[in-house]
């Protein structure tokens, strides 16, 4: 009957568009972590902010994946 080709999904590959945006959010999930390692910072107080900064970063490129638009951190005011 002959070879049969055997398609694979590839999932989508993603890149940093805005790697000052990935920096900022890397620095402030470091530095998070290592207050809270080192007992500056209590696990409760901290654990939100690692939170917030990990899902910010999650739902921007879930954003970006899908084509919708993504707001910036920093943006210029309106005049």
């Amino acid at each position: 009957m002959g070879d049969r080709v055997r398609l694979q999904h590839q999932p989508p590959t993603a890149m940093t568009f805005n790697p000052s945006k990935a920096l900022i959010a890397l620095v402030g999930l470091v530095c998070m972590t290592v207050l809270i390692a080192v007992g500056q910072i209590d696990q409760d107080q901290g654990l939100p902010i690692i939170t917030m900064i990990v899902g910010y970063s999650v739902g921007n490129g879930m954003a970006a994946l899908t084509n919708k638009p993504v707001e910036p951190i920093i943006k210029k005011k309106a005049q």
